[in-house]
């Protein structure tokens, strides 16, 4: 995650001129996919029997983990207080942390104080919540990298926006908006006159561009200008 951060902050539009928001996504997949593939580890000892334990080593096992679920505690509000995709990330790993380790705690303590039993319980509990949560982050990190379109009422409002731009705009050929990482890109046909002379189709193009990317949504525009809507406004696949 520091390594994804510094790629963000760092001027690397020559390499990546298009990658800024997805490579925090990119960085949570092989995360999410290790901590997944490590249960099959956990599953293994479940149902092995804990060694035993006396009241000292009991004592500094809560007094430990009780620290380590306070740390992390505090770590998880001070990171909810950016905006920033990756440090929320962070967060979200905190939480995570907080809760496996206080339900491991708790069953822990049940286990050596009354049923042997308890704790592998408790580990299967914990188990199953990490299938879970991050199962769901694999889910939504992919659906945002794989570009997916924006909710109809977004796409309804980028129509309102480019319609009311100006009252050159004789129609709308087509308005898309697809996702990319964690924002939108979105692309515009709109028709101008046909005797409009260049530099004013340009700069009414180039202001509904910037109109479209002060959005919070929108991580790039691409406003396409023509004089007609006969065509069929779409790119050639490349097979």
């Amino acid at each position: 995650m520091f390594c994804t951060q510094w790629e963000n902050t760092a001027d690397s539009s020559k390499s990546f001129p298009t990658l800024t928001s997805p490579i925090s996504f990119v960085n949570l997949l092989p995360i999410s996919t290790a901590l997944l593939r490590s249960l099959k580890i956990v599953f293994i000892y479940l149902m092995q029997r804990g060694p035993e334990m006396n009241k000292v080593q009991e004592k500094w096992m809560i007094t430990i983990m009780v620290s380590v679920i306070v740390v992390k505690f505090v770590l998880m509000l001070y990171c909810r207080r950016f905006k920033n995709e990756i440090v929320r990330a962070y967060a979200q790993d905190h939480l995570f942390d907080v809760v496996t380790n206080s339900v491991g705690l708790a069953t822990a303590v049940l286990a050596v104080r009354y049923y042997w039993w308890i704790d592998p319980t408790g580990a299967i509990i914990i188990a199953l919540y990490t299938i879970n949560t991050w199962t769901r982050t694999v889910f939504k990190n992919v659906w945002s990298l794989i570009g997916r379109t924006a909710p109809p009422e977004f796409l309804a409002k980028l129509t309102y926006l480019v319609w009311n731009h100006h009252k050159e705009i004789k129609q709308i050929d087509t308005v898309r908006a697809y996702s990319f990482g964690n924002y939108y890109f979105v692309e515009v046909d709109i028709v101008l006159p046909g005797d409009m002379v260049l530099n004013r189709a340009y700069n009414i193009g180039e202001d509904l561009q910037e109109k479209l990317e002060q959005l919070p949504e929108v991580e790039r525009a691409f406003v396409h200008i023509d004089f007609e809507f006969s065509h069929r406004p779409k790119h050639r696949s490349k097979v």
